[in-house]
């Protein structure tokens, strides 16, 4: 096998794991406060990444007051909101509706952007922002039988809005960090933030459900971590374009789960809007636009 197929193969599989926290955050939805699981997910995975940098002899650089403070809001966005509000939405709306909205994750990176940062959108991003809008528009407001949500809907797309924020802070940071190192800081970070928050949300008085628990644990281990591995595995064995083009698995991927896992109904609504977003990320990827996809810092 090349080395380029073998880039392709854990790009894919890092996809995977990426699509599959949709189905294991249905499944925590109905078990466990948002605030709880966060908190758990990044008490079992912060230990495994700081087995790594000892393994590896990674280092924190040294930070500035600033970038220390941008690493706190990008754990609290992209770390913490994404996962809690991603948790808060499907409790309310089918896995196959929330596949489709973080499908549109470097589109709406890119718009956020534009509007912050002031950069000029190339055609190729305003269409690709079209065929987003559409993709979304196809679930948003049509109810279906698998549960959709117009409110829980609502907190998928906030939850790609916090991830989109994260990714436009790192271009904020003056000092490069390792990626190592970085998602062991945000889920450092990340345990702190959302700690407080679910001890108030008194987790142990409501009763634990134990495939809850089981679907933290395998967020924590095999997307978080395994899935931070495996993409940059793939990543350094194939160009950025390449890599870029994989993430569009993720929604696909997690469609594809929620009819296989969850039994839900995927209907001609949920195949239009995968369609649309499959059309965005791929014609913003084969134009060559760097978006900077964070398996395990934020997801």
């Amino acid at each position: 096998m090349s080395r380029q197929v073998q880039g392709y193969f854990y790009l894919a599989l890092a996809m995977l794991t990426v699509g599959s926290t949709v189905i294991a955050s249905k499944l925590i939805a109905s078990g466990l406060p948002p605030f709880s699981a966060t908190a758990l997910r990044f008490a079992i995975a912060f230990p495994v990444f700081l087995v790594l940098m000892r393994a590896t002899g990674a280092r924190l650089p040294k930070l500035s007051r600033n970038d220390r403070l941008i690493l706190v809001i990008q754990a609290g966005a992209g770390s913490v909101g994404y996962t809690t509000l991603l948790i808060s939405g499907l409790s309310l709306t089918s896995a196959a509706d929330a596949g489709v909205i973080i499908g549109t994750l470097p589109v709406v990176s890119a718009v956020i952007s534009i509007l912050l940062l002031r950069e000029r959108p190339q055609r190729a991003l305003l269409v690709a922002i079209g065929f987003a809008t559409a993709g979304v528009l196809s679930i948003a407001f049509t109810p279906n039988a698998a549960g959709g949500s117009l409110f829980g809907n609502a907190l998928i797309f906030l939850a790609v809005v916090c991830e989109g924020l994260f990714i436009l802070l790192n271009k904020r940071l003056k000092t490069e960090i390792a990626p190592l190192c970085q998602s062991t800081l945000m889920t450092g970070i990340g345990l702190v933030v959302s700690i407080i928050p679910a001890i108030f949300e008194a987790p142990l008085a409501h009763g634990l459900s134990a495939s809850a628990i089981a679907a933290v644990v395998y967020y924590a281990l095999v997307p978080t971590v395994g899935g931070f591995l495996l993409w940059y595995a793939g990543a350094e064995r194939v160009s950025g374009t390449e890599a870029s083009l994989f993430t569009a698995l993720a929604p696909v991927c997690a469609v594809m789960l929620a009819s296989v896992i969850l039994g839900e109904p995927v209907g001609l609504n949920q195949i239009a809007g995968i369609a649309c977003v499959l059309a965005a990320v791929l014609g913003l990827a084969l134009a060559g636009s760097r978006i900077a996809t964070k398996i395990a810092g934020g997801r």
